[in-house]
């Protein structure tokens, strides 16, 4: 699931850099979330309609359990998503994978808030990051790219979505959760879009086929593996598949969009690329599997 939700990202960095051609990002960053509610929809009804005889009260979703982890995880959620794709309008698709990627590095770092502790080969793998972004972003002219900039404040807002998916995950039907986050990230997307951008959502029918991919695909099939898969893979090793996005997104870009990195791009590839693998095999604290309801498992 996580392996397939890599791939199902890094080339989502491909259809999110053609949808601009056609349409404005906040206008896609709600039709996006929107076509992944619709995606989970189905499955969800059918599993609540399953869950008690036909002549049953239809059970009321709970603030603690449904409610409010939608509304954090879609806030984070929505933070990485925006900044994104606004990154992303400047930036290459190829770059946009690596930097985002940056997050991996960022979870345990931030973990220290909550309790957590990070080891020396936290801190190595913080120096190796910060060394790549610098090649990626930073020109020999001393200057670095606003889309980069969006690209590597969005990776704080992942990181904190990746912990909020990790501390709700046990204590909530996942696919719910991934609704509830789909759903406030696209709300929040179509109100900055209506009160910031005009003229129609897709300007023409170009745009629809990379809004299709990153609606049906990369959010409601990509984003819901994510949830399911780490509800049940320990966090070091989930982050770690998750981490090869970053290399699909850089195959993507070359194949798809004919993108190529200069020689110094692709020592910032390989340095964020070790900081992140160095980090989840040596960093992370590991904890116990969580054991899921029955009515959790899809």
């Amino acid at each position: 699931m996580l392996l397939l939700a890599a791939i199902i990202w890094g080339t989502g960095f491909v259809a999110q850099r053609k949808a601009m051609d056609s349409m404005q990002p906040f206008a896609f960053i709600a039709l996006r979330f929107f076509l992944g509610c619709l995606v989970l929809l189905p499955t969800i009804v059918v599993k609540r309609l399953r869950q008690k005889p036909a002549d049953a009260p239809t059970r009321i979703f709970s603030l603690k359990e449904q409610i409010l982890p939608g509304i954090i995880c879609g806030l984070f959620l929505f933070g990485g998503t925006s900044l994104q794709q606004l990154g992303i309008m400047t930036t290459s698709a190829s770059k946009s994978g690596f930097l985002t990627s940056l997050y991996l590095v960022l979870v345990p770092i931030l973990g220290l808030f909550i309790g957590k502790r990070a080891n020396r080969w936290v801190w190595l793998g913080v120096v190796l990051a910060m060394a790549g972004v610098y090649l990626l972003s930073v020109d020999m002219q001393m200057t670095i790219q606003r889309g980069d900039v969006l690209l590597i404040a969005g990776a704080f807002f992942w990181a904190l979505q990746i912990l909020a998916l990790d501390y709700y995950t046990p204590k909530t039907n996942t696919l719910e959760l991934a609704f509830g986050q789909f759903f406030v990230a696209a709300v929040l997307g179509l109100v900055v879009s209506l009160l910031t951008e005009s003229g129609a959502m897709v300007a023409d029918l170009a745009g629809w086929g990379p809004l299709l991919y990153s609606g049906v695909v990369a959010v409601g099939i990509g984003f819901t593996l994510q949830v399911v898969g780490q509800s049940k893979v320990d966090p070091a090793l989930a982050s770690l598949i998750l981490g090869l996005e970053a290399v699909f997104a850089l195959f993507g870009g070359m194949l798809f969009l004919g993108e190529r990195l200069s020689g110094r791009e692709w020592w910032g590839c390989g340095l964020m690329l070790a900081a992140v693998v160095l980090v989840q095999l040596k960093g992370q604290q590991r904890k116990e599997p969580v054991v899921l309801r029955e009515s959790e498992i899809p």
